[in-house]
């Protein structure tokens, strides 16, 4: 049974994150957390020194979430129809990547799936202010879904690495599942400069290969060429519609998440983005 936190703000872009979310696990025994925070508009001024019209706002809004949560789930159920799934709501006053937080430790999540769309709406940015604070603190596998992203069926997983994650990292098994109930192809993408792999990566790499022996794989090696060039010749060549990354300090997702021209290249690839907790 997994365990999957679905965080929502009522947008479109987060219910088309949740119905990712139930067709990618549509074969498979799942809990739903249906997840919405608030904090109402009132809460930081001075029409909120009134304590009873502060519990009364509060108590608004927090029926107002609650009902919204409860519309969603009914959405779900009416259109996937799925006895696998169940579907429980979480509504918290509380700011969002805390209540994560909180609720992937409480509830034993598995899987985040959330959104990926910012504030602002704007096409340079690719994974919005929530979604990348809630990869940087959890420790748990995310998935970022790009906004109106058509469900598909990984098919072509492009797993871009420097071969300095640990075996250890239990998100490796979820990576896995999504491979063999998929029937999807593992495409592992190593990039070099000058120098190639040293025997301690190769021996992961051995590592890797063995956990991944009866899963569909190729192992692939590109020396002197941009990430981002990489990337893309796979998203035109190979047709990858998932992307997998580990977030290790010194690796690919760093410069993912903070060089613009990295980012901006990974919007336009415009498919789903699992990110690994490291385990160091």
């Amino acid at each position: 049974m997994k365990n999957i936190l679905l965080p929502t703000d009522f947008s479109q872009n987060a219910f088309n994150a949740m119905e990712y979310a139930v067709q990618l696990f549509q074969d498979e025994d799942c809990t739903f957390y249906l997840l919405n925070t608030y904090t109402p508009v009132a809460y930081n001024t001075s029409a909120y020194v009134n304590g009873q019209s502060a519990m009364m706002i509060e108590e608004i809004t927090r029926k107002t979430s609650e009902s919204e949560l409860l519309e969603i789930e009914e959405k779900l159920k009416s259109k996937f129809k799925n006895s696998k799934h169940t579907f429980i709501r979480l509504s918290s006053f509380n700011l969002l990547v805390n209540e994560i937080i909180a609720v992937v430790k409480e509830r034993n999540i598995d899987i985040i799936i959330m959104g990926t769309k910012g504030a602002t709406g704007a096409k340079e940015v690719f994974l919005g202010t929530n979604t990348m604070f809630t990869i940087k603190k959890v420790t748990c596998p995310v998935i970022a879904i790009p906004d109106e992203f058509s469900y598909e069926k990984p098919k072509e997983i492009l797993f871009p690495t420097d071969f300095k994650f640990s075996m250890e990292n239990k998100s490796l098994k979820q990576l896995k599942s999504i491979c063999t109930s998929h029937e999807a192809r593992l495409n592992v993408l190593n990039i070099y400069f000058g120098e190639s792999l040293s025997a301690k990566q190769e021996q992961l790499k051995s590592q890797f290969e063995q956990f991944i022996k009866d899963n569909n794989h190729i192992f692939h090696t590109e020396e002197y060429v941009d990430l981002v060039e990489a990337v893309e010749r796979f998203q035109i060549k190979q047709k990858v519609n998932f992307l997998v990354m580990v977030q290790n300090k010194h690796s690919f997702f760093e410069n993912l998440l903070f060089k613009p021209v990295v980012k901006q290249m990974v919007y336009h690839t415009n498919v789903p983005i699992m990110v690994m907790p490291a385990v160091e």
